[in-house]
């Protein structure tokens, strides 16, 4: 299916639980999603198995929908498709394609020449989000290519950056995050205003025009209060 066609399956489907997902601090499920014909398996995020958290309001699935809205309006293909589901007998949530992966995660893979550009584009994507929980873990690799998942606390309005993914600071912002930045600013964040507030979506451009005027990825800042890396590093 191409990523329309996969965004339409995953709104349009039917949703059956196969299973909880046991990492998972949220009661992630593991469900199949049945339309004319065809299954999709796909990780379902509810707000009913949310963990209330002191610096983000409930309904961490939004952010969750954001991010791939946010890759997709960037056109950076960064976040495995997601939508949004409201009606389902465990309430709101996401949906996210699943993605089957090898046991790798950054630290394993960030050596690999052939996917430094494609880390480098989402170190850029992560500073844009404002991504909070950038572990190793949430980088996947499927044989082919890699994927980023966990996107649940991004688009805070104050900067609170948090990801192991510094190896590439100092380096110059690739043309393909330039083009992407100039469609976000063009949209005036297009399609994020359905999901995040508009002072979430208001510091969501502005850190895009700060890295754009920079021109390179920041480095991180070990004196501030706020720490620069998440906590389990994988």
């Amino acid at each position: 299916m191409t990523s329309e066609e996969t965004v339409h399956h995953l709104l349009s489907g039917e949703i059956e639980v196969v299973g909880r997902i046991s990492a998972s601090s949220n009661q992630a499920l593991l469900v199949q999603v049945h339309y004319e014909g065809r299954s999709l398996e796909a990780c379902f995020k509810t707000e009913l198995g949310e963990r209330p958290l002191w610096d983000f309001p409930d309904g961490l699935w939004r952010r969750e929908v954001a991010a791939f809205e946010l890759s997709r309006i960037m056109d950076l293909d960064l976040v495995p498709e997601t939508v949004g589901r409201a009606e389902s007998e465990f309430g709101a949530g996401s949906l996210q394609r699943w993605i089957t992966a090898t046991d790798d995660h950054y630290f394993t893979l960030r050596e690999d020449r052939q996917l430094e550009s494609w880390f480098i584009e989402l170190a850029c994507w992560d500073f844009i989000a404002n991504n909070t929980d950038r572990k190793s873990g949430h980088v996947l690799f499927d044989v082919t290519r890699c994927w980023a998942i966990d996107q649940g606390l991004c688009f805070a309005e104050e900067d609170k950056l948090r990801t192991v993914i510094w190896d590439f600071a100092g380096t110059p912002i690739p043309t393909s995050v330039s083009d992407g930045i100039a469609k976000l600013l063009e949209t005036q964040g297009g399609a994020l205003n359905d999901w995040l507030s508009l002072d979430e979506v208001t510091a969501t451009l502005e850190r895009a025009t700060w890295l754009e005027a920079q021109g390179e990825l920041p480095f991180p800042n070990e004196e501030n209060e706020w720490p620069p890396y998440p906590w389990p590093l994988i």
